[in-house]
């Protein structure tokens, strides 16, 4: 059972596949640039070259899921978010039923619920998502969506919630975000089903329970 993860190279998607290493569980990091597979091979994680805008449908042979936690960036224009966070979106999903993969792992926002309510500078990411979430819930493959709250670079406390309304912020870590799909990759019952992720007081290890 292997999980190809589509943004690999991010922030949250290289500490997930460390992780994931780490606790042997199987994953392969898609990757844009062959200059990005050294740090991934060095700690003995599988690596494919494959583009999120081209044809990648080649590096999803002999898996079973698809972690997507792809984005094209803070420093990008709405036209990538279209092809990067919607249309690559879509075109995972698609491959995904393709191919009969048993789940598919969305990483969303918090604020893809209600897009206008974000700063008007994410709308149009947060659109994306709503979007794509709303497409994923009606494709055939089993779905499970996280939708993470504001990301903050503080480091992994390890507690976290699925609840916003138990905690006065709306911030998670990023590294807490890549506990909390470790643990998703280790509870393949989790399928159909979505979950809000904040920094909070429950042990990552009980946060799916």
């Amino acid at each position: 059972m292997k999980t190809l993860v589509i943004g690999a190279n991010g922030q949250i998607g290289r500490q997930l596949c460390a992780l994931a290493a780490r606790a042997d569980l199987p994953v392969r990091a898609m990757l844009r640039q062959a200059e990005q597979a050294p740090w991934f091979s060095d700690q003995g994680i599988e690596t494919v070259i494959a583009d999120l805008e081209g044809d990648f449908r080649h590096a999803a042979e002999g898996c079973s899921e698809i972690l997507f936690t792809a984005g094209s960036g803070p420093h990008t224009g709405a036209d990538k978010t279209l092809l990067i966070d919607l249309l690559g979106a879509i075109r995972a999903m698609d491959l995904a039923d393709a191919t009969s993969m048993r789940r598919f792992i969305m990483v969303s926002a918090l604020r893809a619920e209600d897009p206008m309510q974000a700063p008007e500078a994410l709308r149009p990411y947060a659109a994306a998502k709503h979007a794509a979430d709303r497409l994923i819930r009606l494709a055939r493959t089993p779905h499970l969506i996280l939708k993470p709250g504001k990301l903050t670079d503080e480091p992994a406390s390890g507690y976290l919630t699925t609840n916003p309304a138990t905690v006065g912020h709306i911030t998670i870590s990023r590294e807490n975000v890549a506990l909390a799909l470790r643990e998703a990759l280790r509870r393949p019952e989790l399928r159909q089903t979505e979950f809000e992720l904040l920094d909070g007081d429950i042990p990552v290890e009980q946060l799916f329970s």
